[in-house]
């Protein structure tokens, strides 16, 4: 790729800081200062652009200043979150070739949301950070221009992942500590950290992260899991122990590659599974499961109140149901649910050992009696014994799955 003066791209820069700002996402003027100074071009060669599908498959195209020039400089300086690999397959991008389907592993993140992160866990000048999850290695450098390089350490899981962001980061003069590691281990030889920043997301908050955190430190990360739902919470350390709220907004990262969900299976097993069990049953259900194919804010609060409440839940292509149904599986127990339409209500077959669907709906109801609250309203502590996450306006009280 030929190179690009950053001061050329100042200007593109300055305009997405503004429109950042405008929308509140920009607020303290050191990271407005670092939005506009660090090049997101020097970390993103490349990008994949999801351009239609093929054999019901993501035709994913590459998008190089070689093959669109003015398409890659305006995404770069957008605030879009871009695909950088599929299925842990490092992309050459002087010579990238389409890909079809695929599993995404890698991406630089949207500004926004990247900024938010920093200003929302209270980064202030002295204090040491570990970034888990290094990527593109464009929040990095958010970083180490606010506070030094040599304050700040970043680990990512992908060797090949980390090579590149660190040749950018070297190249624009940042020498942070960088490492390829299972970032859910921390990282000891630079520890202890005043606050730990995950980009990815994680089914519980690993104990080394409180281990390396020093007392009175914050960890923010984001809470996922296999029913796609997400919430970040922001946890201040107290030795063995952490508590604090979830936060607002709806986001979503890429699961810490431990905890990406199973593969579970052939959808047809499952139901045929289902309908050869003794033990299963239908039942008409109060709650619609509209919530899971919906793009509203409040249908991305109920999956996650859902995924709390059956965290082994996932959502598979029902096999042989009726239009607006849907399948969950979980493999721990194998456990399922259809929730399908019957004329004007619904109906919930449910079958194995776990009644998911009645987790699903008691937590879901109870949550939308309390007013559908924010996830504000929700609090999690963590804990030698066990983490756990408290809705006290319900009176909900899920605790986190140990693996």
């Amino acid at each position: 790729m030929d190179s690009i003066d950053p001061e050329a791209t100042r200007a593109l820069r300055e305009r997405l800081a503004d429109r950042l700002e405008k929308a509140g996402e920009l607020t303290d003027p050191a990271w407005r200062t670092a939005v506009e100074d660090i090049p997101r071009e020097a970390f993103v060669p490349g990008f994949y652009r999801d351009s239609g599908t093929l054999d019901g498959c993501t035709r994913w195209e590459p998008v190089t200043p070689a093959s669109d020039r003015a398409a890659w400089l305006d995404a770069v300086h957008s605030d879009t979150t871009l695909i950088t690999q599929l299925d842990e397959v490092p992309a050459d991008w002087t010579d990238p070739t389409p890909r079809i389907g695929g599993h995404l592993t890698s991406s630089s993140t949207l500004p926004s949301l990247v900024v938010r992160m920093w200003q929302d866990a209270d980064i202030r000048d002295g204090h040491a950070v570990l970034e888990v999850g290094t990527g593109t290695g464009y929040s990095t450098a958010l970083a180490c221009h606010r506070l030094g390089y040599d304050l700040m350490t970043s680990v990512d899981v992908d060797g090949s992942v980390l090579d590149r962001a660190a040749g950018a980061l070297h190249g624009l003069g940042y020498m942070p500590w960088l490492a390829t590691a299972d970032g859910l281990q921390g990282y000891w030889p630079a520890a202890p950290y005043d606050r730990i920043v995950a980009a990815c997301s994680v089914r519980r908050v690993p104990n080394a992260w409180l281990e390396q955190t020093v007392p009175g430190g914050r960890i923010l990360t984001t809470l996922g899991g296999w029913g796609d739902g997400y919430a970040r919470v922001l946890l201040t350390v107290d030795g063995d122990r952490a508590h604090g709220r979830l936060l607002p907004g709806t986001v979503s990262f890429m699961p810490a590659r431990r905890d990406a969900a199973p593969a579970p299976g052939n959808p047809y097993h499952w139901a045929m599974r289902a309908k050869q069990d003794d033990e299963r049953t239908v039942r008409d259900t109060a709650l619609s499961p509209a919530f899971y194919g919906q793009a509203t804010e409040t249908a991305f609060r109920a999956r996650f109140v859902a995924q709390l409440a059956a965290p082994g839940a996932q959502m598979v292509a029902p096999a042989d149901h009726a239009e607006g149904t849907v399948f969950l599986v979980d493999t721990t127990s194998g456990s399922s649910v259809a929730v399908g339409p019957q004329g004007d209500h619904w109906i919930a077959t449910q079958a194995g050992p776990v009644r998911l669907w009645d987790r699903i709906e008691h937590a879901v109801l109870a949550w939308q009696a309390a007013g559908s609250a924010a996830l504000t309203e929700f609090e999690m502590t963590v804990d030698e014994d066990e983490q756990s996450v408290r809705h006290a306006a319900s009176g909900l009280r899920f605790v986190l799955p140990r693996s």
